[in-house]
């Protein structure tokens, strides 16, 4: 064996530990921007919120941005329903689901203090592009006007077979 076998390795080596530390560093520090800015954000008083709309999004039931000041944040995590309140399997069926899913997050926001017209962001997963019709349609007789801002996103499956949509999203408490 040659002494360059030898050198090469242990080149390699600082190499990774010196990646790790940079990586190290760079986490450190986006953790650090991050907190200082939810504590700043946090610390801003909520006086408003303003729904921006256009023709487009109000046609499909979306705003093209939900304007807020301070706040309380709350982060939804996906929301599926296969079943609704009694226990009967919501399987096949799109607008029990839909219906069960915003039942749930109106529920959930009702224990942060709020209520589900404090949505400001959804994003809506569905497994049949054909279903964003509907969709609409029962978010406009859930949400009147104002509409969160939103993604629609097609996808081949959820975590539950029978799902045919999950929603997840983020809402501000205490707008007015």
């Amino acid at each position: 064996m040659s002494a360059t076998q030898f050198v090469i390795p242990a080149a390699k080596s600082a190499q990774i530990r010196e990646t790790k530390m940079v990586s190290m560093a760079s986490s450190r520090a986006f953790i650090g921007l991050m907190a200082a800015a939810l504590l700043f954000g946090f610390a801003a008083p909520l006086y408003a919120k303003e729904f921006l709309k256009g023709e487009r999004p109000q046609t499909r039931g979306y705003s093209q941005a939900v304007i807020t000041e301070g706040g309380k944040i709350v982060w939804l995590a996906g929301q599926l329903a296969v079943v609704d309140d009694s226990g009967k399997s919501l399987a096949g069926d799109l607008d029990g689901q839909v219906r069960q899913i915003f039942k749930l997050i109106n529920a959930t926001l009702e224990k942060a203090g709020g209520k589900l017209s404090d949505m400001v962001q959804m994003t809506v997963f569905i497994t049949d592009v054909r279903y964003g019709d509907r969709l609409t349609q029962i978010r406009r007789e859930i949400f009147g006007d104002n509409f969160p801002g939103s993604a629609l996103i097609t996808v081949t499956a959820l975590a539950i077979p029978e799902a045919k949509v999950e929603i997840q999203g983020y809402a501000v408490i205490g707008s007015k």
